[in-house]
């Protein structure tokens, strides 16, 4: 028996629920977006009527403004989005216990054993629209599919395209509105993809779908075979409600309010960054093997790099990993101006008693300043205790100490 899968996505979430608290801006053109003062000055969320003034998400607030200066602007209140979307997920619990939130606005649903309660999929649907914009103010586009692959992209290409907001994608229509689409609106296929694709003479979907599944895996592995199948349609990912429970990596990524030349300053943003994927580890018990480095270079240059190292044991601790960045940063930088900078403690495990020694890591003593530092963290803040490079005026610490994901909570 096939699956009854919906992907539920709520249309201009950060603005829609802006809307809701503040019924005065019902009928106003609407933008959510970060602070202009620093480069985080971009649209993040803009509502339909704001839209229809030809405003994008992502471009710069300056730019939207220009298209529509009566737009009302709202920070963004990143805390507020995530009580809500953890609110809606509880309420889609009413109608399945199989949900998975896939990101803040949009969550995976099967519906298959509720069929037989609350109706047929599109009926369901409907109730599900109708109780979204009572309860939340939101209005939701739901993609139906067998499975999760075309359930996302029967929201994607259709459900937010048509009038009602609902469309299904199965194996019996897949051949008529799927395959006739541009393969990169095929999920999982990127810009440099797309140019492999094509040039192979593989311009839509059905094409790839026509494609022997041999040759494609000869050239990319499982990645070829996985593509093909999805062209088909086919997909054997379960809707797992605790997709999210077991963590892979923990990361944290920061896009700098200006280019930064110097080397001195882009090591304070990398120990910055180092201390604080060191709390979040600690704060959910995990040590990692894998410390990884991402630069950005200048809007210009489009160019930056990524390097992983595996440390001779795991850590949670905030100058091992930063040891870990800097050499990796200082082998690879090419010199010029950093934008954005990331780090990530990956081959995750949980913290226990049982570890691997190291006669030269001083685990015992680090453990016990770290539990003092973190212990100040939850009471005085993030901004009570910091190491000496973060006086400096490169450092973001105190600018980004009160905000979530680098926006206001």
């Amino acid at each position: 028996m096939n699956r009854v899968i919906f992907l539920i996505d709520m249309q201009t979430f950060y603005a829609s629920v802006e809307k809701a608290d503040f019924p005065e801006f019902r009928n106003k053109p609407l933008i959510v977006a970060g602070d202009p003062k620093q480069r985080s000055g971009i649209v993040l969320a803009a509502c339909s009527v704001a839209k229809q003034f030809g405003v994008l998400t992502a471009e710069p607030l300056g730019q939207a403004l220009l298209k529509c200066p009566q737009a009302v602007i709202r920070l963004p209140r990143m805390q507020h989005y995530i009580d809500v979307s953890t609110a809606v997920t509880q309420f889609l619990g009413q109608f399945t216990d199989l949900v998975e939130p896939y990101s803040v606005d949009e969550q995976f649903i099967d519906v298959t054993d509720s069929l037989h309660i609350f109706g047929s999929p599109h009926t369901i649907a409907q109730k599900i629209q109708r109780c979204m914009q009572e309860r939340f103010g939101v209005y939701t586009r739901i993609g139906i599919g067998p499975n999760k692959v075309l359930a996302k992209m029967a929201c994607d290409h259709f459900g937010k395209k048509n009038k009602t907001g609902i469309f299904e994608l199965n194996a019996k229509n897949i051949e008529k509105y799927l395959w006739p689409l541009p393969i990169r609106e095929l999920l999982g296929v990127g810009h440099r993809m797309e140019q492999h694709f094509i040039g192979m003479g593989i311009r839509k979907i059905g094409h790839l779908a026509h494609y022997p599944v041999t040759l494609l895996r000869k050239r990319w592995g499982v990645n070829g075979e996985l593509l093909w199948r999805t062209a088909h349609g086919l997909d054997s990912s379960p809707v797992s409600p605790g997709t999210f429970s077991e963590q892979k990596a923990i990361g944290h990524h920061m896009t700098l309010p200006y280019d930064y030349p110097e080397i001195k300053d882009i090591r304070v943003i990398l120990l910055e960054l180092s201390e604080e994927v060191a709390y979040r580890a600690r704060a959910k018990h995990y040590t990692g093997y894998v410390v990884s480095v991402g630069i950005s270079g200048t809007f210009e240059r489009h160019v930056g790099f990524h390097r992983q190292i595996k440390l001779p044991f795991a850590t949670n601790f905030g100058m091992d990993i930063y040891r870990a960045a800097n050499q990796l940063f200082s082998e690879s930088w090419d010199g010029l101006p950093v934008r954005a900078a990331a780090v990530t403690l990956s081959d995750l495990q949980l913290d226990s008693d049982s570890y691997q020694l190291d006669l030269f890591a001083r685990r015992e003593e680090k453990a016990r300043l770290s539990s003092a530092v973190d212990t100040i963290y939850r009471k005085y803040g993030k901004t009570a205790i910091f190491r000496g490079p973060s006086l400096m005026p490169s450092s973001q610490l105190r600018a980004r100490a009160g905000k979530i994901g680098g926006h206001f909570k």
